[in-house]
Formats: structure tokens, sequence, C-alpha cells
């Protein structure tokens, strides 16, 4: 196939890891799905008395939870259910599928009212776009619509001649106003729609038919197109530093938020960020002025030095924006030179698919207020050291401290365990040849378990144990048992600790010897512990 598609011979390192990286993503998304069924099926036959007439059965809940969250397909929970003796309530499966489809199908309901032309021997019959050249321009409705979305009403203008922006290729729409001597109406945001800007108002103007000035909102154009030439610039910096297999696979680019996906099969480090960073910013220092070249034919562009990305649609015309070194096909906004971005700073690197990394960055005045956060963050903090000069070795210090202190606080709390269980042990009750340990106290939860344990090893023969703790207000309920309990005795710790914490208002559950559980009543503690008691029928 490579010699009918190039681009498959020039990927064919980022195509190999990407397939290797969507394998290990199944495999992630097969052991997770599996981990959950698992304990689906274990806590229905734990909770079962004797299985339905069709024996015991996944309800369509949990089947669909695992295909809608974790993209565990149907057919492989009903293949893993058979092999363990259950059915799948595929009813209610579909139940719960439908009613995803309709919460989908009611969140893009849009209802449109028929297209209203507004008369008039001067207007044009098509929109001609300005807004490559112009901020404001004279213009005249040319038809509206009323659209309901959400509940939601506003109309939708189109006008002969536009300097907005309609939404396209990540960059968002412009906003701003239409005005004349008699009103002013507020243009909320422009979409895209068969190629022509369609701009939304709340309100329709009083006189559709007459002439109006369109004002674009040019704090947040120009914010906008700072952060559309920095993903430009970004482009072409990853390339130099990543490799040439990068390709941009989408970004989103607003007067206040700059998103960059792109083609990488592995994050990117810290070191290469900088690198990238420090690349941008030389550009924008040098202030690089546009080179646009405008209805160029495609081939013609492609000699210019634009790269056009894999899979893309271009028409016989296509508009080239270069930047120095940075050559792209673009029909979008930008800054009329690099030094009007100001200043580039990466937010974060991020997996946003198999081999696919995104980049949130920001420009500008965005980024000044950020610095001056960070400064003032760095004042407060040295303010509580003093304002030591060596600010990183007082951390460094405090921080030795701590982890220090916290080490001689973990080893009083282990002695503090050893001493109680040492006691609990001396005071335990016999029942039936039952060793009997209970107890309802303030402590950690780390701090039970690790009571439940030392106890569990500090007696021979049968034991059941029953540990009421709380911390913060928080009651917990602890079940240990040996395991002759569960063997001979046929007690199960986590049916147990389930039916028990009802009395705290919550639930849990563990092994057949060892549950816990957790709730809300601190004070239905004791009576928790003694329905263990009395649930073990001993």
């Amino acid at each position: 196939m490579g010699d009918a598609f190039p681009e498959l011979k020039a990927q064919q390192q980022l195509i190999t890891k990407v397939i290797k990286e969507e394998e290990d993503s199944f495999l992630r998304t097969l052991d997770k799905g599996i981990a959950l069924l698992d304990k689906a099926m274990t806590e229905i036959k734990a909770n079962s008395q004797q299985p339905t007439a069709n024996g015991l059965v996944l309800d369509g809940v949990q089947a669909f939870r695992l295909f809608d969250t974790y993209g565990f397909p149907l057919d492989l929970t009903e293949l893993i259910c058979r092999e363990n003796g259950f059915t799948v309530d595929e009813e209610q499966f579909n139940v719960e599928m439908q009613k995803q489809k309709e919460r989908a199908r009611n969140a893009a309901a849009v209802e449109n009212s028929d297209w209203v032309t507004v008369a008039g021997d001067s207007v044009a019959s098509e929109q001609q776009f300005v807004g490559y050249d112009y901020t404001e321009y004279n213009c005249h409705i040319l038809r509206y619509r009323k659209v309901t979305q959400k509940k939601n009403e506003f109309y939708e203008l189109v006008l002969d001649a536009t300097p907005f922006y309609g939404e396209m290729g990540g960059q968002v729409g412009d906003c701003g106003v239409l005005v004349n001597e008699n009103e002013t109406i507020d243009i909320i945001d422009t979409k895209r729609e068969n190629n022509q800007s369609v701009h939304i108002v709340k309100q329709l103007p009083k006189d559709p038919a007459a002439e109006f000035m369109a004002c674009v909102d040019t704090d947040k154009r120009n914010a906008s197109a700072a952060n559309h030439t920095a993903t430009h610039l970004l482009d072409y910096a990853l390339k130099q530093i990543l490799g040439d297999h990068v390709e941009q696979k989408g970004s989103f680019v607003s007067p206040d938020t700059l998103r960059f996906d792109f083609s990488h099969f592995e994050k990117v480090t810290d070191e290469q960020l900088r690198e990238v960073e420090r690349m941008v910013n030389d550009m924008i220092r040098q202030d690089i002025h546009i080179d646009e070249h405008r209805d160029v034919p495609f081939d013609e562009a492609k000699k210019l030095g634009a790269i056009a990305l894999f899979g893309e649609k271009y028409g016989d015309k296509v508009r080239v924006v270069r930047f120095g070194p940075s050559c792209e096909f673009c029909g979008g906004i930008h800054a009329t030179s690099t030094g009007r971005i100001g200043f580039f700073k990466i937010l974060s690197e991020s997996s946003v698919a198999a081999g696919i990394r995104r980049i949130e960055a920001t420009t500008g005045k965005d980024c000044e207020e950020r610095l001056y956060q960070m400064e003032d963050i760095l004042k407060n903090i040295k303010s509580f050291f003093n304002n030591a000069k060596d600010l990183q070795g007082v951390i460094q210090k405090y921080i030795d401290e701590h982890d220090a202190m916290k080490k001689e606080i973990e080893g009083f709390q282990a002695q503090a365990v050893e001493r109680a269980a040492q006691r609990l042990v001396e005071k335990a009750r016999t029942i039936n040849g039952v060793t009997v340990i209970t107890s309802v106290a303030p402590m950690a939860p780390a701090a039970a378990k690790d009571l439940a344990f030392k106890i569990r090893a500090a007696v021979n023969g049968s034991l059941l144990c029953v540990i009421g703790s709380h911390d913060n207000n928080k009651p917990q309920l602890s079940i240990m048992m040996s395991d002759d309990m569960v063997s001979d005795h046929g007690l199960n710790a986590g049916q147990m600790v389930r039916e028990a914490a009802k009395l705290i208002q919550g639930g849990g559950g563990g092994q057949p010897h060892f549950a816990q559980a957790g709730g809300k009543n601190v004070d239905g503690l004791s009576a928790a512990v003694d329905k263990v008691i009395e649930l073990a029928n001993l």
C-alpha cells in the first residue's frame, strides 16, 4: 500500500507505535472491565439467597455502565458471564441504551424556522467576507431565521458583507455589534454554515432592511488571533524538536484558550517542552510579519512550502499563511505579526488518545496575569518562612523534619496498636470454644486494620474479632475471623459487615475472613458491633 499511499511509509514508525498503544489501551480496558465485572458477580453471589429461575443474572444497568463508561462490549460481558454461570439482562441493557440515545437526542434538538428574505434591490444575494482586512464594515441583512434550542430562542442573520469570522478550523467565531443611528444589536457569536458567516443575535433589529455598521469586538478578535498564530509557531517548533512525524490533529483557539493536538507516540519531556517554548518565544521576539497568500492554486501553494494535512480536503484555491519558517494552509484570522502574541507559555501536556498528545498554553496578557499570580504566591510562601533568601533550602529542611516526625509518630502508633491488641486479647471472651473480641474506640482507619491483623496473629484457634472505630466523626466497622470460622462455621465477613453497616448508615465488603465498612452514624457503632456477634450465631 506504500506505493499508493506514500504517507504510510513516511509515518511507519508513528503508525507502528500507535497500533501498539491501541493494543495496550484495549488490554487496560479489558483488565479494568474484567475486574469490575468480577466484583459485580461476586457481590451478586454473596447477596443471592438462591438463584432465580433464569439462574444468576447480571442486571442490565451494570452491563450498560461497563459499556458506556469503560467501553466494555456487551458481547464480551455476556461471554464472561456465561463462563461463570451468569446471564445478562439484555432487555434492561437495551432500555438503558435507549435512555442514553434520548438524552443525546434531546441535548441536540434544534428547531429552525424558515429563512426570511429581506427585500431591497441594493442588497447583494451572496455574502462577501471582508474580515481579513476590516473589523468594521457597512452591511445589510440578507436573510434571517428564528432558532429554538433547549427552550432558548435566538436568531441567525446572514449579512451581505461581514468582517465577522465564523467559527471554523478550531477558531471560535467573532462577536461584536450591528449598529446604526437607531439601535445597537449585540452579535453574541458567529458560526459557519454553507461557507458563509451566520451571526447569532438575541433579538432582531426593529428594521431588518436598514443599513448597519458591522463592528467586531477587536479585543477578543486580537486575543483569539494571537492564540491562533501561536498554534502555527507551536506546530513548527514541535516538528523541529520532536521530529517530522508530528502532525496537527486538532486545535481550539479562543480569546482565552489555546489547545493544540498533535501526533506523537510518547509523553513529551519537560526538557523538550522547554525547548519548544524557547523556540516559539524566539520567533515572537523576532516580530515576524504575516506573509499571506489568498486564492492560491493548490499546487502553487505546496510549492510555497505549505504542508497539506493527510486526510484534509482542500479546494482548487487555498489561502497560505507564513510566519518566517512556519508555512501552513489556513483560512483563519491571525495576528499581523508574531510580536503581537507577546509571550507564550505551555500550561500542560497530556494524552488524549492513542498516539495523540495535547498541549494547552496561554499567550499575551494572560501570561502576564499568571506571572503576577505566581509572584504573589511566592511572596506569600516566603512570608511563611520569615522571607528566607534560600526558600528552596528552608522548605527542604521542613520536609525532612516532617518526614522524620512522621516516622516517629508512626512508631508510637504501632506501639499503641500493639498494646491495644494485648489488652483486648487479655479481656477476650470465649463462646462455645470461639475467642470473641470486641471494641469501640477512636482510631484511624489504618490503625484499626492493623489492630485486627495483630489480634489474629496473637490468637490461636477460633477467632471472631469486631472493631468499631471512628476518626473525624466517621465510623468504621472491621471484622476479622480465623480461617476455620469461614470453612467450618460457614461465616462470611463480607456479608456480615454489609448487614451490620446499615446501623451506621453505610456499606462495605471484603474477603470472607476480613471485611470493613464505613458509614455516617457514629452513634450506631456499638449496635453494629453487637449485630455482628448476633449474625455469627455462636
